[in-house]
């Protein structure tokens, strides 16, 4: 597994969401909305092939991932998955960085993008992801997490 800073020079980068490809999953989240956004994630994965564990691993980890942008970010935040080269990438985006009463601020400095000490969501995310890279910047967090896929039988 590759985690890169977040700079955004290594890991990833731009090789986990294809330019012009359509995503299999694009869904927004919240705090309200987790319980949907793991049912998609586990359908999706399992109707892309990824055996019945290694499914589980990918919603509990994606999982993590929006959990983090909830209580990082602004409170929201985006999903969307590729099929890319026998892996599934998943890009999660945080919707921006809250500002001193909690809302999105777009233009806000980043002061502690989705801190590893807190809790073990990212400690967890990186057992069972493939791959990992954060990206921060003064518009929010952008997590792209890679799981590959089993070879498809011929």
């Amino acid at each position: 597994m590759t985690v890169s800073p977040d700079t955004g020079t290594g890991g990833l980068g731009d090789r986990a969401v294809p330019a012009g490809a359509a995503p299999i999953l694009d869904q927004p989240f919240d705090s309200g909305t987790l319980y949907a956004l793991r049912a998609a994630v586990q359908a999706h994965a399992s109707q892309a092939g990824m055996p019945a564990d290694r499914a589980g691993d990918m919603v509990l980890a994606l999982h993590e991932l929006a959990a983090n942008a909830i209580v990082h970010g602004a409170g929201r935040g985006r999903i969307r998955m590729w099929r890319v080269a026998g892996a599934l990438s998943c890009e999660v985006l945080d919707g921006g960085a809250p500002d001193p009463d909690g809302r999105a601020g777009p233009g806000d400095p980043v002061k502690d993008p989705w801190p590893a000490l807190d809790g073990h969501g990212l400690w967890l995310v990186r057992q069972v992801a493939d791959r990992l890279e954060l990206l921060s910047s003064p518009r929010g967090t952008r997590a792209l997490v890679s799981f590959t896929l089993p070879p498809r039988d011929h």
